[in-house]
């Protein structure tokens, strides 16, 4: 156990990603079960829905998992709040917005509170309001990302450098390499979503895994610039829709209608890839095979683990 599977009562340091409006109990109960911390991403979704999902989880699992809360793009952040307390859920992530003002709250009932930054400013602040873990997320990660663009590999130890409490690293993190690397860098952890979503139990359309499965070091693409939204997404006919579109000069009001959870729902889980997006990290190109959760998961750990075991065995010259 290290500082962060501690503090959060899991086996591994791995968490998942929040995979905001394609959430789900199965994915995120099998995580959990499998030793990491399952995590359902409220995104957009209506109270109802979100509620239906924790249960089902809870159903499937007693072990801990999270709820992520996008501060600014829930319509329905106190009905939100509310669901993380009447349902006893341990941790909750907090994203795209200010967490200070709710920070205490949490605490006052118990509830572990992760704060997802892209830079160190960020984090500083995170750290000062009181949160107990930081979610550091590199460009190279699926989905909205920062306009700050910057890279995991240079955000993750800066960041630790300057906060005193745990730092998981997200973005570009898909197999044991990945995470060996992140844990030398002094990060506690790392968070995944594109790899959670080639596993057995996510339920999304066979048309997303296997678009991950083929893909390739240079399969996704930014969107969204031009705009100020950057979006990292797989280069799939409706991602060549967007930047024709930016191309073309397409403002702000309609590229995030082009953008909306709507069009992210019908690429994800209806695999109509000329009419929906599907978010993807760079990590994308080293998705090989459609695991079971607990297989990747202690594959991963198995060969975090043995890349340790050499290096410690094989000894610095000077």
């Amino acid at each position: 156990m290290n500082n962060l599977t501690e503090l959060l009562h899991i086996k591994y340091p791995i968490i998942q990603g929040g995979m905001g409006n394609i959430s789900n109990a199965p994915l995120t109960a099998a995580i959990s079960e499998a030793g990491a911390l399952g995590t359902i991403g409220v995104g957009t979704m209506g109270v109802e829905e979100v509620e239906a999902i924790i249960v089902e989880t809870k159903k499937r699992t007693s072990k801990p998992f999270a709820l992520n809360i996008p501060i600014s793009i829930t319509p329905h952040l106190k009905e939100m709040i509310r669901l993380v307390v009447t349902h006893g859920i341990p941790v909750v992530s907090l994203s795209a917005g200010n967490p200070t003002p709710l920070i205490p709250y949490f605490h006052e009932h118990n509830v572990k509170v992760i704060c997802v930054v892209a830079s160190k400013k960020q984090g500083k602040k995170a750290e000062d309001a009181g949160a107990d873990v930081i979610v550091a997320e590199g460009y190279e990660a699926a989905g909205i990302n920062s306009n700050l663009e910057t890279t995991t590999l240079a955000l993750i130890p800066q960041l630790v450098d300057a906060v005193d409490i745990p730092v998981v690293a997200a973005g570009g993190i898909g197999d044991g390499r990945g995470l060996a690397s992140m844990l030398a860098l002094g990060a506690s952890g790392v968070q995944m979503g594109t790899r959670f979503i080639a596993t057995k139990e996510a339920p999304f359309h066979e048309n997303y895994k296997s678009t991950l499965v083929e893909a390739n070091d240079d399969s996704t693409i930014i969107v969204g610039r031009s705009v100020g939204r950057v979006r990292r997404v797989m280069k799939t006919p409706y991602a060549a829709q967007l930047i024709q579109k930016e191309q073309e000069g397409v403002a702000l009001e309609e590229f995030s209608q082009m953008t909306s959870e709507d069009y992210h729902r019908v690429g994800a889980l209806e695999g109509k890839l000329d009419q929906g997006f599907i978010n993807g990290g760079q990590v994308s190109g080293l998705v090989s095979d459609v695991p079971a959760v607990k297989e990747m998961v202690e594959r991963m750990m198995n060969d975090a683990q043995g890349i340790f075991r050499k290096l410690s065995g094989s000894g610095v010259e000077s």
